[in-house]
């Protein structure tokens, strides 16, 4: 599967993180000092999965974000959302998330698709309005979201 990679782009107190790989035992978190910055965003696009041991790292590496810090979390996948969902903490109190995707499945041609939704004052206010079918990317035909939900669409109303 891989390593975890995080590229970093630091201007002046604000950092921008791209997240690629698992999060998971074998994490390496670079050793920023996130409490430094005023602005954080994290761009989960091309975290692949997430397991036990990597969520109590991230939360471990999180957890010295100063409470008046601006995080965002971006291109949130279903992996994420799951946990964001789940975990105490691995949202801090402080963040928001800007972008994040929704699967989709089509019973026409079993083509697993995903669409991403990003509109940070809906999603803030839970009022993201995500349908609950859409053509597929494939065929043309309707896709249903492939989630519960009620659970996956818990973090709106956080």
């Amino acid at each position: 599967m891989g390593a975890l990679k995080i590229g970093e782009d630091v201007k002046g107190d604000s950092v921008s993180l791209k997240l690629a790989g698992p999060i998971d035992e074998d994490a390496n978190f670079p050793n920023i000092d996130l409490s430094s910055f005023k602005e954080i965003t994290f761009d989960f696009l091309s975290v692949t999965a997430i397991n036990s041991c990597g969520i109590r790292e991230w939360i471990r590496w999180i957890g010295n974000i100063k409470p008046d810090s601006k995080v965002t979390y971006v291109n949130c996948p279903k992996v994420i959302i799951d946990q964001v969902n789940m975990v105490d903490g691995f949202l801090p109190v402080n963040a928001k998330i800007a972008s994040f995707f929704v699967p989709y499945f089509c019973e026409s041609c079993d083509n697993l698709d995903t669409k991403i939704y990003s509109d940070p004052s809906g999603i803030a206010s839970g009022a993201v309005k995500v349908p609950p079918q859409v053509p597929c990317s494939k065929c043309k035909q309707p896709a249903e979201i492939d989630v519960i939900e009620t659970k996956y669409f818990k973090f709106l109303k956080k």
